[in-house]
């Protein structure tokens, strides 16, 4: 890959190749359940091309920059036959890979979080606190008559066991879909903030509400390990055209970057930034914030550490 302003660079803000860095981003390019456009399998070179112009990479608010902490893996060498064979191929790389690394994944589709959370779960011996950025609240019980896909992953984590529902969060849920569908992680003791629910609220004072309940659900729960699953059509196509299955009315850039930011000391465990469709996207705007958003991810963890 060559990337404008390095050219001889490719891994994520031009991270070396990892080995022994506590931090380490691997990309999963499967795009076979997609329920409308395909081309998340290229997600995860944009938004290496894009964090290229992230420079040295220093954030402005937490002043850390994440390049000498993280190695990148490249994209894992799996088979695109099929769901179950490429989830079968995953597996057994996940467990060495947590057992060295703090794991950034870059989709691919959705459907790539449940066999993440099954190594998590096995990693950590227990379910596991999940916020969950969507425009789609992917808890049908099937995937267009197969068992599962990119739509089915919240549904299955939690009837798995993989997930806490009383400790699972969705944020920016709007497209259509039967009320047992669109309210069921509410249904199971979780908690849902709608794009609807969020609009006009972008400051920390004005979001505050959700982030204090979001940080009250996880104290009562015992802070469990919590980790972050970012579906890119959480935002609203204006911010991010580049997705399988774009949703108007959705988040904003400016919503999602100050959730991440005021969240940022909260007990992360590993995220997944999924749903990037190049082939649709414009002016690299998609890639362009699916990499910032990891990059600030990336620095919150190392903040409170300064």
């Amino acid at each position: 890959m060559s990337g404008f302003p390095y050219l001889t660079q490719s891994g994520f803000i031009g991270a070396a190749p990892a080995r022994q860095q506590p931090f380490a981003i691997a990309g999963i390019p499967w795009d076979g359940s997609v329920t409308n456009r395909p081309g998340a399998r290229f997600g995860p070179r944009a938004i290496r091309q894009a964090s290229q112009m992230l420079c040295d990479a220093t954030h402005p608010l937490f002043d850390v920059s994440p390049i000498d902490r993280l190695g990148d893996l490249g994209d894992l060498d799996l088979p695109n036959t099929g769901i179950e064979a490429m989830r079968a191929a995953l597996a057994p790389l996940l467990p060495p890979l947590l057992e060295k690394h703090h794991m950034i994944w870059l989709g691919g589709d959705h459907s790539i979080t449940l066999p993440l959370l099954r190594a998590y779960r096995e990693h950590f011996g227990e379910p596991l606190a999940v916020i969950h950025f969507d425009a789609h609240c992917d808890t049908w019980e099937d995937h267009f008559g197969e068992p599962s896909g990119h739509g089915t992953w919240v549904y299955e984590a939690i009837q798995e066991g993989l997930a806490r529902a009383d400790c699972f969060t969705q944020i920016g849920i709007r497209s259509s879909g039967v009320r047992e569908a669109r309210e069921y992680v509410q249904d199971q003791g979780g908690q849902i903030f709608t794009a609807r629910a969020l609009r006009g609220l972008e400051s920390p004072a004005q979001l505050a509400p959700m982030l204090d309940s979001i940080r009250q659900r996880l104290a009562d729960c015992g802070n469990p390990p919590l980790y972050l699953s970012l579906d890119i059509d959480c935002l609203d196509p204006a911010f991010a055209p580049g997705t399988g299955t774009p949703e108007p009315a959705g988040l904003t850039s400016n919503q999602v970057f100050t959730i991440l930011e005021e969240l940022a000391d909260l007990p992360f465990v590993g995220m997944d930034c999924v749903e990037v469709a190049p082939p649709y996207d414009h002016a690299e705007l998609t890639s362009l914030v699916a990499a910032q958003l990891v990059w600030t991810y990336l620095c919150g963890r190392l903040a409170p550490a300064r």
